[in-house]
Order: structure tokens, then C-alpha cells, then sequence
């Protein structure tokens, strides 16, 4: 039994990481997909004033992991991690030297081995109406939902090059990022969700911005085109809270492909549990 967790959108709330760090040390998975979204919001103020913002990843999260990689020992199950369009992709070093000391595996735009699947991981949604800009990318084309900001404005962590805002698309990402890869046994950890599914519905009925309705799916075309046609076998997702809610499902059959999210809008930790060899069975819990 390879006994799996994904989480993702726990924003920094410490409640919620202790309550997964509690189920770790209890069930002892396997492994722990981590889905975007970790680090708390810009602004956010700790009861433990030692945690901030900015030392949020050291000072609590990793020095978390590091007391369970010696309370766990051999137990201690494989982190793989990507970050979230809320989190700053200026903390990308801090992760990827938490890898290179066996804490976490970073796996956006990564492929890596689980226990025989091919596991990849993909941080980028399409445009929203916010301003920060680091994990915004085009979907399909050049076009922009009404409500939302082009990537090419706001503002960024890590400079990135004009032409490469302009013209890169999650559509190319996607087909350059799986072209030589099977799919039979494939789990793609991403952010965002697929589009006009029950994982990406929004709180935006009836809202309009100069006379023209918001569309109330805020997923991404690019992977629900991803889905379809290449059929991996296992696809997690995060980024739209409050969509298990308002469709009463965290989890869609998409032909061969179960899409699960973890994203939730409760003060609950959602954590999905599942086993790599019968995911059909995957539960949710709300702890």
C-alpha cells in the first residue's frame, strides 16, 4: 500500500499545517503532494511573533519538516512540493535548497519517479483580476477573461523578460513539459484547475465589470485540453476555495482521468488521502 496526502492552498494558517504534520506522524504516508498556495498572504500577522511573512518558510515550515525527518526516520515520506499563484516565486531558492538537503522535492516544470509513476509539477494559472504577477501566464492565447489583469501588468518577485510574458502560453508549457512522456502512469500536480469543471467554479454569479458578466469557471482551458487528450491517470489541483462547495464535489472523472482539488474554504485542513494503487477510492477529510 502506498498510502498518499495532497493538501493545497493552506495560505500559512499554522492550525492547518499542524494538523497535517499530526496526520503524518499518525498514518505515516507515503508520500505528501503539496499543491500551491503555502506561504501566508502579504500582510498577515502571527500570534508566534517570531513567524512573518517573509522567514514563514524557515522559521516554521521547514524547521517543521526537519523535526519530522528525525522523529520519523526511515518513515519520513517524500515532500513534493510547487508553489501557488499567491506565493512569491522569489522563495524558490529557499526551496530548492530545502531539496538539496533531502526536506522536499521541488517539482514545478520537474518530472521525478514515485514508486513507478511519473510525477510532474506545474505552479502556473491563467490571468486573474489580482496584481501579483509571478505564477500568471497566458492559458490558450493572448486573450484575458473580462474582470481580469493582463500578466504584462502588475508586479513580479523575479524579473522576468518582456517576450517571454508576451508569447508563453500554459497551453506551450504543457505540450513541451509531457511531449516525451507516457501517460499511462502519470500524476500531474498543478495549481489551477481545469476548466468548466466542478474544480474551478467561482463565487462570481451575476457580477459584471462594465456591463459584461463574469465567467463563473476561472480553470484553466489549457488543462482541460491537457486532460482530454492525453488522459493521465491521476491529476491534483488547488486555487478556487470555495468550487466543492458551491458544486458539492472535490473530485470529477474526466474519461480515464481522476482530477481531485484540495483547495477548500473552510477553517477545516481538507486532506485527501489516497493510495497510488487504487486511487478511485480517495477520500477527503475535513479535520
Amino acid at each position: 500500500m502506498s498510502l498518499c496526502f495532497f493538501v493545497s492552498d493552506l495560505h500559512g494558517k499554522l492550525e492547518r499545517y499542524q494538523k497535517l504534520f499530526q496526520q503524518i506522524k499518525k498514518r505515516q504516508p507515503f508520500a505528501v503532494f503539496m499543491g500551491g498556495d503555502l506561504l501566508p498572504k502579504r500582510g498577515y500577522v502571527f500570534q508566534k511573533r517570531e513567524i512573518t511573512t517573509t522567514n514563514f518558510l524557515e522559521k516554521y515550515f521547514l524547521a517543521e519538516l526537519q523535526k519530522l525527518k528525525e522523529n520519523l526516520g526511515t518513515a519520513y515520506p517524500r515532500f513534493l512540493v510547487i508553489l501557488g499563484n499567491d506565493d512569491p516565486r522569489s522563495s524558490e531558492i529557499i526551496l530548492q535548497q530545502a531539496e538539496a538537503e533531502g526536506l522536499l522535492e521541488y517539482i514545478n516544470e520537474k518530472w521525478t519517479n514515485l514508486d513507478g509513476y511519473e510525477i510532474c509539477g506545474y505552479s502556473y494559472v491563467p490571468p486573474t483580476p489580482f496584481l501579483f504577477k509571478d505564477w500568471e501566464k497566458y492559458d490558450v492565447s493572448r486573450f484575458v477573461d473580462v474582470g481580469c489583469v493582463s500578466p504584462l501588468q502588475g508586479f513580479r518577485s523575479v524579473p522576468k523578460q518582456i517576450e517571454q510574458i508576451k508569447y508563453g502560453t500554459i497551453k506551450k508549457d504543457l505540450q513541451k513539459l509531457t511531449k516525451m512522456h507516457s501517460m499511462d502512469k502519470t500524476i500531474l500536480l498543478f495549481h489551477a484547475p481545469p476548466y468548466q469543471t466542478k474544480l474551478d467554479r467561482a463565487a462570481l454569479d451575476g457580477q459584471m465589470v462594465d456591463y459584461a458578466p463574469l465567467d463563473v469557471h476561472v480553470g484553466s482551458i489549457a488543462i482541460q485540453e491537457f486532460i482530454w487528450e492525453k488522459q493521465p491517470r491521476l491529476t491534483l489541483h488547488g486555487h478556487v476555495h470555495e468550487s466543492a462547495g458551491i458544486t458539492g464535489s472535490w473530485r470529477q472523472q474526466l474519461g480515464n482521468t481522476l482530477a481531485i482539488s484540495a483547495a477548500y474554504d473552510g477553517p477545516e485542513l481538507a486532506l485527501v488521502v489516497f493510495d497510488l494503487e487504487k486511487i478511485e477510492t480517495a477520500e477527503r477529510l475535513l479535520i
